[in-house]
């Protein structure tokens, strides 16, 4: 097996932050590679279209991926994209299967910059074909230029709400209705921090604008209580939601569709730093759980840095000049000076930026009353088949932790990790207990980090060649 590359800086992430963290750091001297999953730079919020589909160019996220991909290519980045990390080791070690098999570097400085999840609250009959994440929608229309459906509902919380309606709109799609939970009293209680973007909030008065143009339905305070159809989606049962989102207060009513794009925000992406043994603490506003980071990017690991979404969701504003912060920090920590400066000067502005996405977030965080649309027959862990009725059960039985509730019933313990059951596990033993989620706590995170295939990973082998012990004597 050959030798790991060595760099100085690894950089796990190609979106905003990570690609931003890398720029610097190559610029002020490092040796840096940088991994990502995708076949280019620029993350969710800045995907490139696929080859064929149309250009970026025209719209304001793609002239910005456009800027951010053309600076990396013109940086001394070692770029290695379609390369799935499915193990970091600290000091550090990191693992990834890319386009020519198994490949491992290594270097004595991590950025870790792997963005966000979308956070669900699920219905009955949110495993029906034609629902989709509002996240998943953004990234199906932006980088395949592919509608969801014909005829599309879009339901649940925060900007990416506006901006999947407005982007069906765009692409030609019809919008039955654009259901929101929060009421105009929630967006204004956040202007004075929405206000440190006016730029954005303008844009997002554009997508409003479009959708009431169009005459769609667009219903605040709102929420899915179920959703319904035999083999794919006919429609959505929604009804109006009380303070505390709960939609089965009073009257309800159905609306014929063919597709729903429904989610609740994002939650920061922590199972590498899990993996790692960083500390973590649980900040709503920020997303949820989240590793703990010094304004630089610094964590509790020596040498381990973490930006952009996966510190606390901020935008991609605030990720990108988290990146650049951070990747100055691990120059200045690597023996360059000259970078210590500029870390300085940019903390202010990625403070500033910062406070807008807050929030956002904010905006976006689910409220305990959407649980209440959960039957007993609702599946809540998709990858293990686990109903609401195996969940409750297991906590009252005893289980209290995400550990224990994963111990007892294999929630979290399917092929996406717990990224996609987790938080509603842990909200609904939160219901149970009133416990807080710190006491709740995290699952463990163990590898593979993303499923691998594991021939890919063996490699080419023959049995015979295999070393075999000697028998154990009698």
């Amino acid at each position: 097996m050959s030798a790991p590359d060595a760099f100085d800086l690894a950089v796990i992430g190609g979106g905003p932050a990570g690609a931003s963290a890398a720029i610097e750091a190559g610029r002020a001297g490092l040796r840096v590679v940088l991994l990502d999953e995708g076949r280019s730079a620029g993350g969710q919020v800045y995907r490139a279209p696929v080859s064929g589909t149309g250009a970026s160019s025209g719209q304001p996220d793609g002239a910005v991926g456009d800027r951010l991909r053309a600076d990396l290519a013109a940086s001394t980045v070692d770029c290695r994209f379609d390369h799935r990390i499915w193990l970091v080791e600290r000091g550090f070690r990191v693992h990834g299967l890319g386009p020519d098999g198994p490949a491992t570097v290594e270097a004595p400085r991590l950025v870790i910059a792997v963005g966000a999840q979308e956070r669900h609250r699920p219905v009955p009959g949110w495993t029906l074909p034609g629902v989709i994440g509002l996240a998943g929608a953004t990234n199906l229309i932006k980088s395949q230029k592919i509608l969801p459906g014909r005829r599309v509902v879009v339901a649940g919380s925060g900007p990416l709400l506006l901006l999947v309606a407005a982007s069906i709109l765009k692409a030609g799609g019809e919008l039955a209705a654009v259901i929101d939970a929060n009421g105009r009293m929630d967006w204004l209680r956040h202007a004075p921090q929405l206000m440190a973007r006016p730029d954005l909030v303008g844009r997002g008065a554009k997508w409003l604008a479009a959708i009431l143009r169009a005459g769609v339905p667009l219903l605040s305070r709102h929420a899915l209580r179920r959703i319904v159809g035999d083999d794919h989606v006919e429609g959505v049962v929604a009804g109006p939601v009380t303070g505390d989102w709960d939609p089965s207060a009073s009257g309800e009513f159905q609306i014929a569709c063919d597709a729903v794009c429904f989610g609740y925000g994002l939650a920061p992406a922590t199972e590498t730093t899990r993996l790692l043994g960083v500390k973590h603490e649980y900040v709503p506003d920020m997303g949820g759980w989240r590793a703990v980071t010094l304004p630089d990017g610094s964590t509790s690991v020596a040498g381990l840095y973490v930006c952009g979404d996966g510190a606390g969701v901020l935008g991609a504003a605030a990720a990108a000049l988290q990146g650049r912060v951070t990747g100055l920090a691990a120059a200045r920590d690597s023996g360059h000076a000259n970078a210590a400066d500029a870390v300085e000067r940019l903390l202010p502005q990625a403070a500033r930026a910062g406070r807008f996405g807050m929030a956002m977030t904010g905006l976006a965080l689910p409220r305990d009353g959407l649980l209440s649309a959960m039957t007993p027959e609702t599946i809540i862990c998709r990858c293990e088949g686990l109903r609401r009725a195996d969940i409750d059960s297991a906590i009252a039985a005893g289980s209290q932790t995400l550990n224990g509730l994963k111990s007892a019933t294999r929630c979290g313990m399917g092929p996406c990790g717990g990224r996609v059951c987790e938080d509603t596990a842990a909200a609904l033993i939160a219901q149970h207990t009133g416990l807080s989620r710190e006491a709740i706590g995290q699952s463990t995170s163990r590898p593979p980090l993303r499923p691998v295939p594991l021939g890919q990973l063996a490699g080419a082998f023959n049995y015979l060649d295999l070393p075999m012990p000697e028998p154990a004597p009698q």
